[in-house]
């Protein structure tokens, strides 16, 4: 891949937000896996355990939360709290429970194992971040038409060299809006609410 203006301002705007930099990683799309669900119980009761009550909601998201579709073996998980950018409230907790953090940028931190395989997402209660992972997962459980737009996407990118994962998500961005209006019509539709837990 050959960086131009725009990928240069990306990749200073990222180093400004990951902790230890851009990471050059091959992106590899493997079929859905039964064991992804398992890995999420156990973080998700090693996170409760970790944040008590300052986790309002812990959820399994991205594409390994949806049965059939092909993801990169990274599971995703979703808590939602009161501030994300109060670190003093959960980020001791977080080491302290074996994840290390990652992303550091306004209104968000993402953690992850020492493995890599499990990513950890801070999101503000109620706001629209929570919201459009949770209804953006659940409408892919429903709609087989854009579970397969949105494998296929991947799967075509993956094939790219990129410098840094981000720049893979970043291209994503114009399917997941596609996919994401039709989800909101959705919703609209059947009532759908981010139910409290």
């Amino acid at each position: 891949m050959i960086l131009g203006v725009d990928s240069e301002q990306r990749l200073a705007a990222l180093n400004e937000v990951l902790i230890g930099g851009v990471e050059k990683r091959a992106i590899r799309i493997v079929d859905w896996q039964p064991q992804w669900v398992e890995s999420f119980e156990l973080h998700r009761r090693r996170l409760t355990c970790a944040l008590g009550e300052t986790a309002r909601r812990i959820e399994h998201v991205g594409s390994t939360s949806v049965p059939g579709l092909a993801a990169k073996a990274i599971v995703d998980i979703l808590v939602a709290v009161s501030d994300p950018d109060d670190e003093a409230g959960f980020a001791p907790s977080m080491v302290e429970a074996g994840y290390v953090l990652r992303v550091r940028e306004p209104g968000h931190r993402l953690f992850r194992t020492h493995k890599r395989d499990v990513q950890v997402h801070f999101w503000k209660s109620g706001s629209n971040d929570e919201r459009r992972h949770v209804l953006f997962r659940d409408w892919l459980r429903q709609s087989k038409n854009d579970c397969h737009l949105y494998e296929m996407t991947k799967r075509e990118l993956a094939k790219q060299d990129w410098p840094d994962t981000n720049f893979y998500a970043d291209a994503k961005s114009e399917v997941i809006t596609q996919i994401m209006e039709r989800a909101d019509t959705w919703a609209k539709q059947s009532g759908w609410t981010l139910s409290s837990d």
